[in-house]
């Protein structure tokens, strides 16, 4: 499945998966049959590259929405969508969510006029997401900028380019994740 991790790469025609959508070598043209457990480790494995986490990581935040009043599925996708990172990835500041997570640890954003470096940080409603003034002026981010129709912007973000400000109008909802993730397989994972 192409999981859009290499930036404006995935969206050309250099594509790899779009190149070779199987595996390499000489069985990877082969058919595979996954169990019950394989496809349901496939599904949570597709997520954490999804969102360039490790293990531990993932797992302390699918802890923290299975604790979450809710659904645990939905809890897990709203945490991971609202991490800062994500966040700046979505406003179209970066190419890719391991390119934002870098830049969120280099302090190059501001959130409601602070400083933060941790890509972890959970945003809320109405903040405010700015470059700061020496990294506004990079090249890199006016080219990522220029990118962003390509990709969209999600409906609960808004972006003012001239600025390079972005505001959380609201939290997500599980409608306006629209990557093609199962995660009641990951919570049939995770429950066993």
């Amino acid at each position: 499945m192409k999981l859009f991790l290499k930036g404006d790469r995935c969206y050309s025609d250099k594509c790899a998966f779009d190149r070779r959508s199987y595996a390499p070598g000489q069985q990877g043209q082969r058919r595979q049959k996954f169990s019950d457990f394989g496809v349901q480790l496939r599904e949570k494995q597709k997520v954490k590259r999804m969102y360039s986490l490790s293990e531990k990581q993932f797992h302390l935040v699918f802890e923290k929405a299975d604790r979450q009043k809710g659904i645990t599925g939905t809890n897990l996708l709203l945490h991971l969508e609202c991490r800062l990172d994500n966040v700046v990835y979505r406003l179209g500041f970066v190419n890719s969510r391991t390119q934002g997570r870098q830049f969120v640890a280099h302090s190059h954003f501001l959130v409601n006029g602070k400083k933060v470096n941790i890509p972890s940080y959970i945003i809320k409603s109405n903040d405010v997401i700015e470059l700061r003034e020496k990294s506004s002026k990079m090249q890199f981010v006016e080219d990522s900028l220029a990118a962003v129709v390509r990709r969209g912007i999600p409906q609960w973000l808004e972006l003012d380019k001239d600025n390079k400000k972005g505001t959380v109008k609201s939290l997500p909802v599980r409608e306006d994740i629209t990557m093609p993730i199962q995660e009641q397989l990951i919570v049939e994972l995770y429950s066993k």
